[in-house]
Order: C-alpha cells, then structure tokens, then sequence
C-alpha cells in the first residue's frame, strides 16, 4: 500500500497518537472507529509521521501567510508523487490540516522526536516547506519566521537557517552554500564534505532513515544540486 493509502485509509491514525494522530483519526472518521488497527513499526511510523508532517505544516504555513494559493498547493503536488486517484483526497486532507486547532509547533515537535536532530531527513522536510512558500513568489516575512521556528524546532541552528535561506531565497545560492563550506576550505577537505553529503543525500538512505518513496524524487534533485555543486568548484579550482 502507498504512503497515502495508508494516510487516508486511517489505518496509522489512532495507533500513532498525539496531533499527527489526531488529524489522522479525524481525516479518517468513522472509517477507523471499530478497526483494529496494527501498531505501526518504527520504520512505518517515520513514514507517516514524515508524510503527516509535510502536509500539516505547508497547510499551516499557507493559514500563518494569511492566504492559501493555487500555487501553493500546486508546488506540494509538484514536488511530491501523488497517484490521480488519491490527489482530491489529498486535497482534502490538507484543508483538513489547516483547520486543526493544534500548533504548527505541535506538529514539527512530534516529527522531529522521530529523527536525529539535523538529520537529513528533517532537512528535506524543511526544503519541501521552502519549495511551497517560495512558490507564489518571494518568501514572505510571516513564513520566513514560521520555516525559522520549525527549523529551531528541528534542531538546526541559526547558520544553518541562514545557508537554507540563501538556497532559496535571491539570486540562488553559491556552490559553497550549497555544500555547507567556506570558499577557503581545502581540495581534500572539500572532497570529504561532498562525500558526506552525497552518502546522507541518497535516497537509499533517506528511505532507510524514514522518507517515503512518494517523496523521493525531491530528495533526487537535493543529490543533484550537491553533485552540480562540488563540480562547478573543481572546475573553477582545476579539480580534475
């Protein structure tokens, strides 16, 4: 079954507890009610609370930003694989989760619990939420302080903010930023960084540390973005 069979069928909703499992359950209504439903295991509830997670908090950002666009929603289809036959469920499930009387602080305390701070899989998550605020044009300073406060919440400090806004945000970001270095790092040290980032950007390894494969084809263009990156700094230092 799909990520999002899983979603709005309900059969993750009540076994998971707390807000993601709330707005499961309600999502689900009276589907779940006499169901019982298996206690997902560990790999199965980073998933959904991933999936779960994404929707809430773009839904919450679009209700913080005061408007929701077509754009907007546009840009989490875009990004993400959704079947024909599940998009207007979905939909659904996204208004649903702009309307919940939880926090958006609720929803990314939950997720993160899931993951190591900082980890990769978080930062995809926030890049997913800066894909959609940037998608109706310049990030406004309401959802630059809310992808601020999730990115707190996650256990990302303030620089790394900064390099994440800089991503997104302006004229694009540099190489450098784009590998989390300084422009007088060494060739070796350079190299090393790569590496670790491409060993913790691929998707065999997001998936295994709790991504959904619906997901997976923005964490392709992350891996990209990394390679395009280091390469770009070999031509202009020589690397060969």
């Amino acid at each position: 079954m799909s990520i999002w069979g899983i979603i709005i069928g309900g059969t993750a909703g009540f076994a998971m507890g707390g807000p993601i499992g709330a707005l499961l359950g309600a999502a689900a209504g009276h589907a779940v009610e006499k169901r019982l439903t298996p206690q997902p295991d560990g790999d199965a509830t980073r998933q959904v609370a991933f999936t779960v997670a994404v929707i809430a908090l773009s839904a919450k950002m679009a209700k913080a930003d005061g408007m929701v666009t077509r754009d907007e929603i546009g840009a989490f289809r875009n990004r993400v694989h959704i079947p024909a036959s599940e998009v207007k469920q979905v939909g659904k499930f996204w208004d649903l989760a702009r309307k919940t009387p939880d926090g958006f602080q609720d929803y990314a305390q939950q997720v993160a619990r899931l993951f190591a701070p900082r980890t990769p899989v978080l930062e995809q998550l926030l890049d997913l939420l800066f894909h959609i605020a940037r998608s109706d044009g310049a990030i406004t300073q309401p959802e630059q302080e809310y992808l601020a406060e999730v990115a707190h919440i996650f256990g990302f400090s303030a620089e790394d903010f900064a390099r994440f806004a800089a991503i997104h945000q302006g004229d694009g970001p540099s190489a450098y930023e784009v590998l989390a270095v300084s422009k007088d790092i060494s060739d070796d040290d350079l190299k090393t960084q790569w590496k670790r980032l491409v060993r913790s950007h691929h998707p065999d390894k997001l998936m295994a540390d709790g991504m959904p494969e619906e997901f997976i084809a923005a964490a392709n263009d992350r891996l990209a973005a990394i390679n395009a990156a280091y390469d770009a700094i070999c031509r202009q230092r020589g690397i060969s």
